[in-house]
């Protein structure tokens, strides 16, 4: 289903489709025909996903994935029924591929000796002309 050195392939049978009448404009046809199509892909219980991958997908805060770990994409971008199908499952396969790859982790640095002292010069100099305002009479 992805394009990397180790494919994940999902089975149809953990692929959920339903096909309901898209919104938007579209004339007489989108009242009749149903062509947008609802993919529902169980990440908390799917078997083919590598448990590192599942916690991955889980963990992301995307407003696509339920409660129960259900990832629902919803496609009707195109006025048939066939083109929607694949348009989901290029983006479920996607969504999949971003947690193959783990991150980075992030090393803390911490900031040079010259940076430092640039830091406190500055706030010296901002002291002095704040001092400098101070007790003075203008009058």
């Amino acid at each position: 289903m992805t394009a990397t050195p180790n494919p994940i392939e999902i089975p149809e049978s953990e692929l959920v489709e339903r096909f309901v009448r898209a919104s938007g404009p579209g004339g007489q046809n989108v009242n009749k025909v149903a062509t947008a199509v609802e993919l529902r892909f169980d990440i908390a219980a799917s078997p083919s996903l590598p448990e590192a991958v599942r916690e991955r997908l889980l963990a992301k805060r995307d407003r696509r994935v339920t409660d129960e770990g259900v990832l629902v994409i919803s496609a009707q971008r195109f006025r048939t029924q066939e083109r929607n199908r694949q348009d989901a499952r290029e983006r479920l396969a996607a969504f999949i591929e971003s947690g193959l790859r783990a991150p980075k982790k992030r090393v803390p640095t911490k900031p040079s000796r010259a940076a430092k002292a640039r830091r406190l010069d500055a706030k010296r100099e901002r002291s002095t002309i704040k001092r400098g305002r101070t007790g003075r009479d203008w009058d």
